[in-house]
């Protein structure tokens, strides 16, 4: 089964860099925990505004991977360093609404009752990531880059390495000593800017000196903007990413509305979507290995070969995600202790644990669809799925419950009713998503799906 190791080793090399960048969210909410109740408060609200933001920008340069793969496919090396070089326009763009963004956070924190006592640290916790997202964004690119070729193992030792400056650097910057003062949870952001650019740096620097991307010609002087690629990019991208950006504020809102019910439900909820985040790490590398190996084999004119490669991802996905959810199940008393000292915050987290265990089972599924989705160019559904099930029904829905009740239940304001509306949506999110992928695995569905002449 060569495609099958290939696919276990491109995931394995993804995820251990993910991995490593989702331990620098985790060691950001370990050492605002030790700083302070307030301060892991701050961070959830924080971290869920930034977040939104930065998902979905980096979603509309993920959605450029089956692109790339297929120019290496199709071996257009010359086409793909001029796409390369294009996307850097898109990337300016996104850094400018971006950064507006996260500099203007008021009026969403106004909206969702974020109570005032947590908004300053919010307000300039984000202000130091707003410097920060440019590099972020521009190593993304080189991220994307490095999965179409089928070499991530270059991300993977960046992202791993820089692990061991953001772990001394949030502690130091937050705490203070050597002469520095503490800056509590604002000191996490300052390490995030050091990183990003520290990291972005070497990319650089790589991508001068190896062999692997001289084909492409990568170097050459900048062409003036190429509005049909750019225009190829719209289409591709701006779909995926607002999908993307609907599926994170989904759940990254629900930090938000909970932040009214005061610092411990804030921070039992900040635990759990961390825990949620760092396993949802796993279907995200495989899928971004299934779908780079789908668009290689699409871009080479072998499209039974491609749903091959599909079916094997949705296998790998399906045993790996049910390992880990029964892993939720059996220590969700012990996972909130590693936070924090505060039974409380430990008792709540607990009780969450059961539903972000459903959540990632369905969350594995839906994933790894909409990726091999967007190989097929199929992007707009999912986009109008996510905007209903996710906003509507598990936000919404969600919201109902905690604050006005829904039907037969009564009103119960914790952090539990959100998650299960969540992970309800999520479930039939998955189910939908299947369906259209066994229609765009079909060649002349997938044609009519994506308006273009069969390969």
């Amino acid at each position: 089964m060569p495609e099958l190791s290939t696919i276990a080793r491109h995931a394995a090399t993804v995820l251990a860099g993910q991995l490593a960048v989702m331990a620098f969210g985790v060691t950001d909410t370990i050492v605002a925990g030790r700083h302070g109740e307030a301060s892991l408060a701050a961070l959830s609200v924080g971290s869920a505004i930034f977040i939104s933001v930065y998902v979905a920008l980096i979603g509309v340069f993920q959605a450029l991977l089956p692109a790339w793969a297929e120019l290496r496919g199709a071996r257009e090396t010359d086409a793909l360093g001029r796409s390369l070089r294009q996307s850097l326009y898109l990337c300016g763009a996104a850094s400018v609404a971006g950064m507006a963004l996260l500099l203007s956070p008021g009026p969403m924190l106004r909206w969702t009752e974020v109570p005032p006592a947590l908004r300053g640290d919010v307000e300039n916790y984000l202000a130091v990531l707003a410097l920060a997202l440019p590099p972020a964004l521009l190593f993304r690119i080189y991220s994307t880059l490095n999965q179409a070729l089928g070499h991530p193992r270059l991300v993977t030792w960046l992202q791993v390495g820089s692990l061991f400056i953001k772990l001394p650097l949030s502690i130091w910057f937050t705490f203070g000593g050597a002469g520095l003062p503490g800056q509590g949870v604002v000191g996490c952001a300052w390490a995030t800017l050091v990183v990003n650019c520290s990291m972005l740096a070497v990319a650089v620097w790589l991508l001068r000196t190896q062999d692997l991307y001289a084909p492409l010609k990568i170097w050459r002087t900048l062409e003036r903007p190429h509005w049909p690629t750019l225009g190829g990019f719209a289409r591709l991208g701006i779909p995926a990413g607002l999908a993307v950006m609907v599926e994170v504020t989904s759940f990254t809102l629900m930090a938000l509305f909970i932040a009214r019910q005061g610092t411990t439900a804030s921070a039992a909820h900040q635990i759990a979507a961390n825990v949620a985040a760092v396993l949802y790490m796993v279907p995200l590398s495989l899928a971004i290995a299934t779908s780079a190996r789908v668009s290689f084999w699409l871009g080479a004119g072998d499209p039974a070969r491609a749903r091959q490669v599909a079916f094997i991802g949705f296998r790998l996905s399906a045993l790996l995600s049910s390992a880990l959810a029964a892993i939720l199940l059996i220590a969700k008393d012990e996972i909130g202790a590693v936070y924090t000292a505060n039974t409380a915050v430990v008792a709540v987290t607990s009780g969450i644990m059961v539903w972000v265990a459903a959540y990632h089972a369905a969350d594995a599924v839906q994933t790894l669809s909409v990726f091999v989705l967007r190989c097929y160019r199929v992007t707009v559904a999912p986009l109008v799925v996510y905007s209903v099930l996710l906003w509507g029904a598990g936000l919404g829905g969600g919201y109902l419950l905690a604050y006005r009740g829904l039907g037969p239940w009564a009103n119960a304001a914790s952090p539990v009713p959100f998650w299960a509306a969540s992970a309800a949506a999520l479930w039939v999110t998955a189910g939908l998503f299947l369906a259209m992928l066994r229609m765009a695995v079909n060649p002349a569905a997938r044609s009519h799906a994506a308006g273009l002449p069969e390969k």
